[in-house]
């Protein structure tokens, strides 16, 4: 302990006022040396000061607004309890109105999907037509935003092409955004560095 003064870490445990072997050196040297014993009475006082303080309330509702700033993560799983939480009716009359309008639910969904089970050919059928239709409107929104942005010659292209064409052009075309957005960035760069 000689070739050197105490830590600041080492004045806070000599202020705690606490026992231990390792603090019997640390108040040897503190006796010893002028500098440190200057350093251990500035603390002293400097606590003296700070207990002397007069102690203040927060204002109300200080940590409402405090908390209101402070950016929180919630888990996925205590929002949605929270949420089921919220849903649940408070009263029990109203709770055994709302398991019972759930349970009719359930039981009108499950019937109907054993229904349909039933009658795989109309589930076929309705697979086959809602897919159909969804099939034709991606293909009349893709055929348009073509038409509108190349012409009509590259939209027939297109339409001749069938859907391996339409794939190829959506991913040419995806490609090329891709490929300008980085050109744009990279001509912004240079030019924010050109003019700093």
């Amino acid at each position: 302990m000689e070739d050197r003064h105490l830590l600041p870490s080492e004045i806070d445990l000599l202020l705690d006022g606490d026992a231990g072997f390792a603090l019997a050196p640390l108040r040897a040297h503190a006796r010893r040396c002028p500098d440190c014993q200057g350093e251990l009475a500035a603390a002293r006082r400097l606590m003296a000061l700070l207990d002397d303080l007069p102690t203040f309330a927060p204002a109300p509702r200080f940590a409402d607004r405090v908390m209101a700033d402070v950016q929180v993560f919630e888990p996925w799983y205590v929002t949605l309890g929270d949420t089921v939480r919220r849903l649940v009716p408070a009263s029990r009359p109203a709770r055994v109105l709302a398991a019972a309008g759930a349970l009719t639910t359930a039981f009108v969904m499950t019937v109907g999907v054993v229904a349909l089970l039933g009658r795989v050919d109309l589930l076929v059928f309705v697979t086959e037509f809602v897919a159909g239709r969804a099939r034709a409107a991606v293909v009349a929104t893709v055929g348009n935003a073509v038409t509108a942005v190349f012409g009509d010659l590259a939209a027939g292209a297109l339409a001749r092409s069938g859907p391996a064409g339409v794939v190829l052009g959506v991913v040419a075309f995806l490609g090329s955004l891709v490929l300008a957005t980085l050109l744009l960035r990279a001509l912004t760069l240079a030019f924010h560095r050109q003019r700093s």
